[in-house]
């Protein structure tokens, strides 16, 4: 792949400027000697249409942009700046067959230190496809470990081209892949609670700080990054369009053994649109939910418990109690997911996708812009 400088670049935009004027004037030339002649057909929209079209190609093919631009080093350490081989190692088919598990490892020789925060979550690495020169972001589930290991949850969409790309990855094969580039950055004992609403692979930032901050301290082992227990109180709430869409038993049994042992620091529930006759690997449809998750859920989450009566019941006075305002509360919401589920829970982005106000859900119980982050 040839790569142009700005020099370079600017040689080309002036070559293509120049035979627009050319053919411009070449176009006048002609309408002016037919005029004096016999009559002909015009030539010179045609000819625009095509120099048009020929410079519109170029620029696409010649400017630069992050993608193409940045390169490959194969002795370098892994970095944002660059591009690094990985190796496939295991590339494992989940009982959704559009969702792979792929695991890559990284030389260890080109692993940056590991302790710091450039590892600290959340964070992703920008995959390559070589074949069109496009990369796109994944989170890596459980970070990198001391081998250079990393796992992704990979989800096959029909206009997706990376992620149709490693779906035809197998072991032993090599990508390119550059980072860590940080997502989102967790600051310990800042929020009483943080409350994570996710949809399809959405799920994978919010796996990676539960793992680092949760799970990996929990086991005999700790990590790399010596994080201590949190003293934040984790809900997960997390959609699925069908039941066998939900995240692989890998993701989901260690979040369900944590919350059943340790229901003090993490709740999680888990929602479908339809059931419609699949089963998830990890949990019993009995407890999986059907529907959207909506403002009763979330109401529920937040400790009003008559957000989930029906009107009778709240006729009745059924319910007592009241939390107290969003606003005033230490509480954190992390939406994560496809676009219309953010629009619904969160509100839209702002322009270029920064995080715009907090409408949706979280909008009308009040929360304010420090209180709601849209990944």
């Amino acid at each position: 792949m040839l790569h142009f400088g700005p020099s370079c670049l600017k040689r080309h935009v002036q070559q293509i400027a120049w035979a627009s004027q050319f053919a411009s004037r070449r176009s006048s030339w002609q309408r002016h000697s037919s005029t004096q002649a016999k009559p002909s057909k015009r030539k010179g929209p045609a000819l625009a249409v095509a120099v048009l079209g020929t410079g519109i190609v170029a620029a696409y093919f010649l400017w630069p942009d992050t993608s193409r631009s940045a390169p490959t080093y194969s002795n370098a350490a892994l970095s944002p700046s660059h591009f690094t081989p990985v190796t496939v190692t295991a590339s494992e088919q989940c009982a959704d067959p559009n969702t792979r598990l792929l695991t890559l490892i990284l030389s260890p020789n080109l692993l940056p230190p590991l302790h710091g925060s450039i590892f600290a979550p959340v964070w992703s690495i920008f995959i390559k496809d070589d074949d069109i020169q496009v990369e796109r972001p994944y989170t890596p589930l459980e970070g990198i470990d001391e081998s250079g290991r990393m796992k992704l949850w990979i989800k096959r969409y029909p206009k997706g081209e990376v992620g149709r790309w490693l779906h035809s990855k197998s072991v032993g094969d090599t990508i390119e892949i550059r980072g860590p580039l940080k997502t989102w950055t967790w600051l310990d004992d800042t929020w009483d609670e943080v409350i994570m609403i996710s949809g399809g692979t959405g799920i994978t930032p919010f796996y990676q700080l539960l793992h680092t901050v949760l799970l990996a301290p929990s086991k005999e082992a700790q990590p790399l990054s010596s994080t201590p227990l949190s003293l934040t109180r984790f809900t997960l709430l997390h959609s699925s369009r069908v039941p066998g869409e939900l995240p692989p038993p890998e993701l989901l049994r260690p979040l369900i053994d944590h919350a059943e042992t340790h229901p003090e620091q993490l709740r999680v529930s888990f929602f479908v649109d339809n059931k419609d006759g699949s089963s998830a690997q990890s949990i019993p449809n009995d407890n999986i939910r059907q529907g959207r998750i909506d403002k009763a859920d979330i109401g529920l989450i937040l400790g009003d418990r008559s957000a989930g009566l029906t009107w009778w019941q709240k006729l009745l006075r059924v319910s007592t109690s009241k939390p107290e305002p969003v606003a005033g509360r230490k509480i954190l919401f992390l939406v994560c997911g496809p676009e219309p589920m953010i629009h619904a829970i969160a509100g839209p982005y702002g322009r270029n996708y920064s995080q715009g106000e907090v409408g949706g859900i979280l909008g009308q119980l009040g929360c304010t812009s420090t209180q709601v982050w849209k990944l």
